[in-house]
């Protein structure tokens, strides 16, 4: 070998050792610098606009902190500012569970997916689908809703605490992206978003606020929230009744469901990066409201699924809707084979 190209070699080798050692590193109590990418483009229709007025803020930049996660609760728990705070310091520092993605026992460089999970206290549904997705060699960040894990308080739901809580849900998911973008070990390439039930509703919402994620996953969830909630059985009547007992008619429930309604901003989501999976037997989120979301987003017939199944016995096609997303996320651009409907 001569010297030139032995010197070439050395370079090409010294580069390649000073860019991995050059990650910052990822262990409890490591702090990193965010900014916001929010960017709503113009929007011409009054109604639309309106919603994304009462639903931005002032991008700026923020710190994102590594803390321990409690056992079975992924790898690390993630923490960054709400940037719609309601005022109560609990609830508004921002938690994400990151379970993440593994070559061997180590932490690899991968893709991400924030997961927005479903009404239950517990959340088992969406660590179940961060699990899932952890495993097919994505980073997945299960985010903690105002009021829910680390984020919950001793306060009392009231009437007035709800429309802020709702907007701040939203605010928290979109940043919840560059929360992931400023972390060591994640492919900000393409950075994804699923929700399920009432983190699906959630999900359309952001998807129609800007198009900051790449990758868009809606599960068992749709348009009109205002119809689910009132008329929707089962997980629908718990939270009518807890809006109920918060003070709340059902007209304000209307009024307060309206702000974030996934219908407004429908038409603002890129259908080609979308797909909304429901069931057809679903009592809780009616088809109809599964099927006006996908009409409104102008989804091609292969980006809606529709199990034979209801809200509950939806959980079997999981692993259909992880190996889809896992598809999605990890594959260039064309057409994907259909997902099998038993």
């Amino acid at each position: 070998m001569t010297p030139t190209l032995s010197l070439i070699f050395f370079a090409a080798a010294l580069s390649a050792f000073a860019a991995e050692h050059s990650l910052p590193a990822v262990e409890v109590s490591s702090k990193f610098e965010a900014v916001d990418t929010l960017a709503c483009a113009a929007e011409s229709n009054d109604d639309a606009a309106a919603c994304i007025a009462g639903l931005a803020w002032k991008p700026t930049g923020f710190a994102v902190e590594l803390q321990t996660a409690q056992a079975g609760c992924g790898d690390f728990l993630v923490r960054f500012p709400s940037p719609r705070p309601i005022g109560n310091s609990v609830n508004d520092s921002v938690s994400m569970e990151w379970f993440a993605a593994r070559d061997g026992e180590k932490i690899c460089t991968a893709r991400p997916i924030v997961i927005v999970h479903e009404s239950a206290r517990n959340m088992t549904v969406g660590r179940l689908i961060a699990r899932g997705i952890s495993g097919q060699g994505l980073h997945a960040f299960l985010i903690h809703l105002p009021g829910y894990g680390d984020r919950h308080d001793a306060t009392p739901l009231s009437a007035e605490r709800v429309l802020p809580s709702l907007r701040e849900a939203i605010a928290d998911v979109r940043r919840a992206r560059d929360a992931v973008a400023a972390l060591p070990m994640v492919d900000h390439s393409r950075i994804g978003l699923q929700g399920t039930s009432l983190g699906g509703f959630v999900t359309a919402t952001v998807a129609g606020l800007d198009h900051g994620y790449d990758r868009v996953f809606i599960v068992l969830a749709g348009g009109d929230l205002q119809e689910v909630i009132l008329h929707g059985e089962r997980d629908a009547i718990k939270v009518h009744a807890k809006l109920t007992a918060a003070g709340l008619s059902d007209d304000q429930i209307k009024e307060a469901t309206r702000q974030i309604e996934p219908l407004r901003l429908a038409h603002r989501i890129r259908p080609e990066f979308t797909w909304l999976f429901n069931g057809k037997f679903d009592t809780v989120v009616p088809p109809r409201c599964s099927l006006a979301l996908a009409t409104a987003a102008h989804l091609p017939a292969d980006h809606h699924v529709v199990f034979p199944a209801d809200h509950y016995s939806g959980i079997v096609y999981l692993p259909q809707v992880v190996q889809r997303i896992r598809q999605e996320m990890l594959d260039g651009g064309g057409k994907t084979p259909a997902i099998k409907k038993e």
